[in-house]
């Protein structure tokens, strides 16, 4: 028998309390091929799996007695002020599970305070998703094979209002995503890259017998190190990187002038057995220095997760699917709720960790080996 998700609703059900809920409320509401393309990882999904258990490893330890009467989750951040230290990570595609899609969760963003990411992936127009947000809004860049299109998108999100650019650099070419293989997992008629519309067309190639369509082919027309530099030269944007997980390579970053770097597997999705976002971010903590900026994403779903990642040298968060399955649920609404869950766990999690401000998060506050 065919599966029929379900409407959004337009309240929330009393026993839908933590973030980890949407996932598991969000099967009724989304279509199993889609289910399977967003919830799953690479290959063994080793490292979806490790992403989280690593997390689990990670004890807190409270302090008692702290006055936390002045308490707040408010921060700074390359000339930005955050409400909370808790962002939306760039995700393609939003109106797979909402008609609405980046526009509801742009909605949801402003009313919870939260910065959001919009990919280059989106299904609306950037342009109407910046309309939507009131807070910090930066845009991610997968690099183009057309450097001229490439620049066109930049100027795009200047105009519209981004801030920051966020470019991502871990996945040149799409993982090896058996779950969604399997499930066959296609972009339904109606939901597409709307900003990328007006793309070139790629080029055609004939390969010959001892080429590799990998190497001599998809790998021949990605971004490098030289990109980057070609970039920092053509925008005053500041830019980010996106999917870091090796401190050297955090360290390039920092000296050839790139603003901050994002602490990133891609959520599992793509190169599998790598290590957990959050056993590397201590480590590119220490190679970049204390005042270089790191956010870090990757299977947080808890105020706890925060909480341990600020502890280890984050000075923010960002979510990724959490944000998909909620708006399935309930649309804008989902969304705000599921923000406002993780917000309020995070304030819990300070208060009774002796913790009242961010700036107070530190190693002190979790039990190392």
């Amino acid at each position: 028998m065919k599966h029929i998700p379900q409407a959004a609703l337009s309240e929330i059900p009393a026993g839908l309390v933590s973030v980890s809920d949407y996932a598991t409320y969000a099967k009724s509401f989304i279509a199993p091929s889609i289910y399977e393309y967003i919830v799953g990882g690479g290959a063994d999904e080793v490292t979806l799996r490790r992403n989280r258990e690593a997390l689990d490893n990670i004890m807190i330890m409270p302090r008692v007695l702290r006055d936390c009467t002045q308490g707040s989750t408010s921060f700074s951040l390359m000339g930005e002020s955050f409400r909370h230290p808790v962002m939306l990570a760039p995700v393609a595609f939003h109106r797979l599970v909402h008609p609405s899609g980046e526009i509801a969760t742009a909605q949801a963003c402003s009313v919870l305070e939260t910065a959001m990411t919009v990919s280059t992936l989106a299904s609306q127009p950037m342009e109407s998703i910046a309309d939507e947000l009131t807070g910090p809004k930066w845009f991610q860049l997968y690099f183009q094979q057309s450097r001229d299109f490439t620049l066109s998108l930049i100027k795009r999100a200047q105009i519209a209002g981004f801030t920051m650019l966020v470019v991502t650099v871990d996945a040149p070419l799409h993982g090896i995503r058996n779950r969604a293989q399997r499930a066959g997992f296609e972009l339904p008629e109606g939901v597409e890259a709307v900003n990328l519309r007006d793309r070139p067309p790629l080029p055609s190639r004939v390969f010959e017998p001892s080429q590799s369509v990998v190497f001599q082919g998809m790998m021949s027309e990605v971004p490098t190190w030289a990109d980057i530099e070609w970039l920092l030269s053509q925008t005053d944007m500041p830019i980010i990187l996106k999917g870091i997980l090796s401190p050297l390579d955090a360290l390039h970053a920092k000296d050839l002038g790139i603003a901050g770097v994002i602490v990133s597997n891609h959520g599992g999705r793509t190169l599998d057995c790598v290590p957990a976002t959050i056993e590397m971010l201590p480590r590119i903590r220490a190679m970049v220095g204390d005042d270089y900026p790191l956010v870090l994403d990757g299977a947080i779903e808890r105020g706890t997760d925060v909480f341990k990642a600020l502890a280890l040298g984050a000075n923010a968060v960002m979510l990724g699917r959490p944000q998909l399955y909620a708006l399935s649920v309930a649309g804008a609404l989902g969304v705000a709720h599921m923000l406002r869950i993780i917000r309020e766990e995070l304030e819990v999690t300070m208060a009774l960790a002796g913790t009242p401000t961010v700036s107070d998060i530190d190693t002190t506050c979790l039990l190392l080996n």
